[in-house]
């Protein structure tokens, strides 16, 4: 038992409690520490910006104490009492319920007022800071959805003026990897790192949940998503019915389904090396079938194969249901894997006729945006 824990021990015996397990306690955001790098990660509904705005309460509390505790919390100008809230721009649509100053969460949210701004990139960043000289805390939502040079703004801005940043955010992915770069430098930079879980929101599970789980609801069915589903969907966080927008919930390791990711690498992306090589055909011919005739696919052999007779088969199997599994497969092998070029990305898409109005927001939310409507006057 840490000393802590045996003076806490020891105080609650004294109080006449029976012998308990300690936890350690549940403290005050301290702000007295410069520089800072607090990644608060963990699956979706694991409370992480419902902690961030925990932060945001306990600093209203201490911008009431006196000059005496200024001089503990400020650098210069700059007191880390003074919290601003930074969101992406692609995120303005979750949340729609609450006024746009809210730092929202599921269960609430608290009003930011001026503090708050929606940004692209981390230029537009450096530039809030620059504007904000007072400010010495910023959460930063969602990260990862920015580009990795984000990393070392933050980290110089933290070393030179002492700011804090705290980063509720996801840095697994709905596949269980590294969201991305920004992802893998946040960690890098990091000075610490606070794990949140969740329960799994599978029906017949209690187990602590630490991955973000992505699955569309057809039918009534739960639809997991393929694995070369796209990284970046835009969505609110309300439940959503259909094939085109996903739901995402925190799940266990045994109910984290992900069905496609040996397809991917042993058949899909081979077929986007050759088809980059001139060796076009096999390519066109599998996502030709993944729109008119899935069970005639590849994936749907490979599903089959590794899924057909297990216990949860079905909900695997059920991924199939998704529609623009042909689009989603050819943006991966441009947008992610960088094997195939726009040239053959436009061609392809106009041969077999591909929805090219999903395929383009798709791109574009991926930061791979391509001008469908210029093939068509090409």
């Amino acid at each position: 038992m840490l000393p802590s824990e045996a003076d806490s021990a020891d105080f609650l015996k004294s109080l006449g409690f029976p012998t308990v397990e300690i936890h350690d306690t549940f403290t005050h955001f301290d702000f007295t520490k410069p520089g800072r790098r607090v990644l608060l990660i963990g699956p979706m509904g694991s409370g992480k910006t419902e902690a961030a705005a925990r932060v945001w309460r306990d600093a209203a509390v201490a911008r009431t104490k006196s000059v005496a505790v200024s001089k503990l919390t400020s650098y210069g100008e700059t007191d880390r009492r003074n919290v601003f809230f930074v969101r992406s721009e692609l995120d303005r649509g979750r949340f729609t319920d609450y006024p746009s100053d809210a730092l929202a969460y599921r269960s609430g949210y608290v009003s930011c007022g001026d503090h708050i701004a929606f940004i692209h990139d981390s230029f537009d960043l450096e530039a809030v800071i620059r504007d904000n000289p007072t400010v010495g805390t910023y959460i930063i939502d969602e990260a990862s959805f920015f580009d990795e040079r984000l990393a070392y703004v933050v980290r110089s801005a933290s070393l030179e003026k002492g700011i804090m940043f705290i980063f509720p955010a996801l840095i697994l992915n709905f596949r269980r990897e590294f969201f991305n770069a920004t992802a893998r430098l946040m960690l890098d930079i990091a000075t610490d790192v606070v794990p949140l879980t969740a329960y799994c929101d599978h029906p017949d599970c209690l187990k602590d949940a630490f991955y973000t789980y992505r699955y569309y609801t057809v039918d009534g069915r739960e639809c997991p998503a393929l694995y070369f589903d796209p990284l970046i969907i835009v969505g609110g966080d309300r439940a959503k019915q259909g094939d085109v927008e996903p739901n995402y919930a925190s799940r266990c390791d045994h109910h984290h389904y992900l069905p496609g990711k040996e397809y991917s690498f042993l058949a899909l992306k081979p077929m986007g090396q050759d088809a980059a090589r001139g060796e076009v055909g096999p390519l066109v011919r599998e996502l030709k079938s993944l729109k008119e005739n899935i069970r005639s696919s590849k994936l749907y052999q490979s599903l089959q194969k590794s899924y057909g007779d297990k216990p949860d088969g079905e909900v695997c199997m059920n991924s199939l249901a998704i529609s623009r599994i042909a689009e989603k497969a050819l943006c991966w092998l441009f947008a992610e894997q960088n094997v195939i070029g726009e040239g053959l990305l436009r061609h392809v898409a106009d041969d077999l006729e591909l929805d090219v109005g999903y395929m383009s927001g798709i791109l574009k939310n991926n930061k791979r945006p391509v001008d469908f409507e210029q093939m068509l006057l090409l």
